[in-house]
């Protein structure tokens, strides 16, 4: 949803498709989003444009740096990575440039789904024509969005194969949100949730969450081409689906994900991610160019729940097997079936035992106050993104 992507040129779907036929399997970009905090009193700070100003003199951040949004908020990208390894070394340069800028700005650096106590209605859009725009059109929804989440794209050769993987990865998105759940308060208060996020953002925004299957490069640019016509979009970055061709990169971005408080375990979910979509592309090429049948948007929708509602902690539905089974065993197939592609792609899958929403919960239940859990993960996120610099 950067300023950087809404060039107009994610529309000309021959380009597009041009992009596709000429791309690179398998190469990687990574994207993480951070909350902009005081360091005393860890509310959010409206200081996007101060930090952005710094990172546009860097050397490193200058064009690592972007908007997403709010002024609460930077996000940074690796830029295109020829392996998996080559783009987490790039995210690391920036992770410590980043962290260095935002320590002199006086700016603490976070990174859960949401903010557990922020008001919302002191949000404050980036003051461009691209954001301004949103803000229109999307209203209270706009306002609403004070989330942060990790993206991660990868390299697909042919436009009739990037869509037919962005069907197939359907079916692997709620596994994906249920080991990414970092984001269990909000408004002050224990949601009941794993991924309150997904809630706001997902759940609201329009052209967002589980695409039904396209097929084909055909229906899809169709499709898009229509919301083109019909004013509804002006530009790509306006489909927000979970799984998506990205116009501009030709790769498969995954959106899935919240935002990781430990750097190594959102380094280690931006592989098995990238593992998915690679094990999608590798099984759409053993079966001549097609996928297998695909799950129901209803199957989808209830394992998605699931994983909003119990991230790690709960059960999904085997619908092949009509019984449930642990999220944890779905864990455990999802990267067995992934392994293949993992193994190609030069990425070792090392997943912790909890996730973000896991601890965040069990230290609230041992009478952890919000503002002590927040602490103790801002101070988490700044010793494991930037260990150099603890």
């Amino acid at each position: 949803m950067s300023e950087a992507d809404a060039t107009g040129h994610g529309l000309d779907l021959d380009r597009v498709r041009e992009t596709f036929e000429t791309s690179t399997d398998f190469t990687i970009g990574l994207e993480e989003e951070f909350m902009l905090l005081d360091p005393e009193s860890l509310e959010l700070v409206h200081k996007f444009e101060d930090l952005y100003a710094l990172c546009q003199a860097d050397d490193v951040l200058a064009g690592s740096a972007a908007g997403e949004l709010i002024d609460t908020e930077i996000e940074i990208r690796s830029g295109r990575g020829e392996t998996f390894g080559e783009a987490t070394q790039q995210q690391q340069a920036s992770r410590d440039r980043l962290f260095s800028l935002a320590e002199s700005a006086g700016v603490a650096l976070g990174s859960v789904g949401a903010h557990p106590w922020a008001d919302y209605r002191d949000q404050q859009i980036i003051d461009t024509p691209h954001y301004r725009r949103l803000q229109h059109d999307l209203g209270w929804v706009a306002q609403r969005n004070n989330t942060w989440s990790m993206h991660v794209h990868v390299g697909i050769e042919g436009a009739d194969r990037a869509v037919a993987v962005s069907d197939r990865l359907r079916e692997y998105l709620p596994i994906l949100l249920a080991v990414s759940a970092n984001s269990p308060f909000l408004d002050g208060r224990d949601t009941g949730l794993h991924s309150v996020r997904t809630e706001i953002f997902t759940r609201s925004f329009p052209r967002c969450g589980v695409h039904q299957p396209f097929v084909n490069w055909e229906t899809y640019a169709g499709f898009v081409d229509l919301l083109h016509r019909t004013g509804t979009i002006v530009e790509a970055t306006q489909l927000w689906w979970s799984v998506r061709p990205h116009h501009h990169f030709g790769t498969v971005e995954v959106r899935i994900c919240d935002a990781q408080t430990d750097g190594a375990e959102s380094t280690a979910l931006a592989g098995l991610a990238a593992a998915c979509v690679g094990q999608a592309a590798l099984d759409y090429d053993e079966a001549g160019g097609r996928n297998p049948d695909l799950r129901l948007d209803r199957e989808i929708e209830e394992n998605f729940w699931r994983a909003i509602r119990y991230g790690m902690d709960g059960e999904m539905i085997d619908f092949d097997a009509g019984e449930v089974v642990s999220t944890r065993e779905v864990l455990e197939r999802t990267v067995e079936w992934a392994s293949p592609a993992a193994e190609v792609m030069g990425i070792t899958v090392d997943l912790p035992a909890m996730n973000g929403a896991q601890r965040a919960r069990e230290a609230f239940e041992q009478g952890k106050s919000l503002e002590e859990i927040l602490r103790s993960s801002v101070d988490l996120t700044a010793r494991t993104y930037s260990p150099e610099r603890s």
